[in-house]
């Protein structure tokens, strides 16, 4: 790690704004989950290689794990909880849910939010741009045909008007880390 000394910093996280005093290359992740109870992204690999840990970086898909806290100061950072709740989830939740598309969960967060960024961008996927967008989220679990059917559910639930404005919506731009 670098220089420890405690940095200023100013997230959005989920539309609220939080400011930190904190060594600059912590990682978002350990911020997410530990000051800001955030439990939708996982800790994984620890490697970025995995997907579990995936946020929304301003609309783009994000390794949370490996991302330094300064590096996304002033930026707006979306997790699963920033999607919907049990009572209003978002419609690609909803997708997932009606698609069964889980065994142990583990990898969900980083296909959700992963799938949301792409249905942000292409409203109407092929096959092979899901399985392109979601090949950095490893799922071991064997349920990637559910989770394919999944994402087509969610996109015929977005292209019908169930969604509200997604958080990825007009996102373009380049990774958040450079």
């Amino acid at each position: 790690m670098g220089d420890r000394s405690a940095a200023a910093i100013t997230l959005t996280v989920d539309g609220a704004v939080h400011r930190f005093s904190l060594p600059a290359d912590t990682p978002l992740l350990a911020v997410l989950r530990n000051d800001l109870s955030r439990n939708g992204p996982k800790y994984g690999c620890g490697l970025g290689e995995c997907g579990a840990c995936t946020v929304l970086v301003d609309g783009i898909p994000a390794r949370a794990c490996v991302i330094p806290l300064g590096g996304v100061d002033g930026r707006s950072i979306t997790t699963l909880e920033g999607l919907g709740n049990a009572a209003a989830p978002h419609p690609v939740q909803q997708a997932f849910i009606d698609a069964q598309a889980a065994q142990c969960g583990y990898c969900l967060n980083g296909m959700i939010m992963s799938t949301v960024a792409l249905l942000a961008r292409n409203p109407d996927p092929s096959d092979a741009q899901i399985r392109s967008a979601l090949a950095g989220n490893l799922c071991r679990c064997g349920t990637h045909l559910e989770i394919i059917a999944a994402v087509r559910r969610a996109a015929v639930l977005i292209r019908a008007g169930t969604a509200t404005t997604s958080p990825a919506a007009g996102a373009t731009g380049t990774p958040p880390i450079a």
